[in-house]
C-alpha cells in the first residue's frame, strides 16, 4: 500500500487526541465520504470485508433453506455466513474471459427457493450488471453486491459498489482503499441502515446499554483506521491511474509469451483495473512451483488464484 504524509497526518491527530478507538469523529466523517463517493444514503463502517458480507447476510434475514445464486471463483468469505444462517449457496460457473460468474448460467439454477444473486466483481472487471439486473427483477430477488476488489472501478460510468439493495467493500492492505483490515457496507435502505449498525455493535438495545434484543458482532472500525482511509479516499483517482499503468505495462512486455493468457483488457460496459493482474499458464507446463519459486528469486511475489468454491 501506499501510505502518504495526509494518513500519517490524520492518524497522528488520532494518537495525539486520544481518540483510537471506534468513537472517535473520523469514523462517521469516513462513512460520510465513502457514501457520497459510491452515490448511497447510508455507509456502515466495519472490521473487514468478510464482516461487511456477514452483517449483509444477516440484516436481510432470509428464512431457513434459502438459495442465493454466488459465483464459484470467489474468496471464502461470500459463503461463510449464508452457510452459518441456514441458507444454501448455489454455485455459478466463470465466464472464461473475465473470470465473472457467467451469468447466462443463472436463470436454470433459480428455484422457488432462489432469494439473492450475490454479484461478485473478480480481479479488474466487473461481473455482467445488466444481465443480473434483469434476472434479479423479472425473478424478484436481492441483489447483493461484493465490491471489494473493485473500489473506484465502474460499470457503464456507474460505481461499482452502488448497484446492490446492499453493497459490501473490503480496505485491506492490497485493496485501492486500505485502512489495515477495515470494510463498508452501502445501501439506501434506512431500514437495513439500521439493522447493519445494531449488528457491528453488539445489539445494544436504544433504551439501555448493555441490554441487547439478539446476537451481533463487535466489527467497528476504529477512529485510526478510518483516519487512514480518509487519507487514502484523497488519492483514489491516483491509486487507480497507477494500478491501470502497471497492468498495460505487465501487457506490454508479456503479450507474445505463447505459454501465457493475459487478463482480458476490456469489456463494452468497462476498462480492466487491474486491481491483481492474472495469468494463466499453459497446462504444458507441469510444475507451477517452480514457476513461483523461479518469479520469488527475482523478487516478484505471486499467488495462487482462488480455490472454487464447490471444491472446498
Amino acid at each position: 500500500p501506499f501510505i502518504g504524509e495526509e494518513e500519517k497526518k490524520l492518524v497522528l491527530d488520532c494518537l495525539n487526541t486520544g481518540w483510537i478507538s471506534s468513537e472517535g469523529p473520523y469514523v462517521k466523517q469516513f462513512e460520510q465520504q465513502i457514501a457520497s463517493e459510491f452515490s448511497r444514503k447510508y455507509a456502515i463502517a466495519v472490521s473487514s470485508g468478510t464482516a461487511a458480507i456477514d452483517i449483509s447476510i444477516e440484516a436481510l434475514d432470509f428464512p431457513v433453506g434459502s438459495q442465493i445464486i454466488v459465483p464459484s471463483f470467489t474468496i471464502i468469505s461470500c459463503i461463510t455466513q449464508i452457510l452459518r444462517k441456514g441458507l444454501i449457496p448455489i454455485f455459478i460457473d466463470s465466464d472464461p474471459l473475465t473470470w465473472n460468474m457467467d451469468t447466462n448460467l443463472i436463470e436454470e439454477k433459480i428455484t422457488k427457493n432462489t432469494v439473492a444473486i450475490m454479484a461478485v466483481h473478480i480481479y479488474g472487471l466487473p461481473v455482467n450488471m445488466d444481465k443480473i439486473i434483469e434476472i434479479s427483477n423479472k425473478h424478484d430477488l436481492v441483489i447483493i453486491e461484493d465490491s471489494a476488489e473493485m473500489i473506484g472501478q465502474t460499470y457503464k460510468g456507474k460505481k461499482c459498489g452502488s448497484f446492490g439493495l446492499i453493497s459490501t467493500l473490503s480496505f485491506y492492505p492490497n485493496k485501492h482503499i486500505t485502512t489495515g483490515e477495515g470494510g463498508m457496507v452501502l445501501t439506501d435502505s434506512e431500514l437495513l441502515y439500521d439493522k447493519c449498525r445494531e449488528l457491528r455493535n453488539l445489539c445494544f438495545t436504544k433504551e439501555r446499554r448493555f441490554l441487547h434484543h439478539k446476537l451481533g458482532w463487535n466489527y467497528r472500525m476504529t477512529n485510526i483506521q478510518a483516519a487512514l482511509g480518509i487519507g487514502q479516499l484523497k488519492r483514489l483517482e491516483q491509486t487507480i491511474k497507477k494500478k491501470r499503468w502497471i497492468g498495460h505495462t505487465y501487457n506490454k512486455y508479456l503479450l507474445n509469451q505463447p505459454l501465457l493468457t493475459l487478463p482480458y483488457g476490456s469489456t463494452s460496459y468497462a476498462d480492466n483495473i487491474y486491481w491483481v493482474y492474472g495469468i494463466l499458464i499453459n497446462t504444458s507446463v507441469r510444475n507451477i512451483k517452480n514457476v513461483v519459486n523461479h518469479l520469488k528469486i527475482k523478487g516478484i511475489d505471486t499467488r495462487p488464484f482462488f480455490f472454487p468454491l464447490h471444491l472446498q
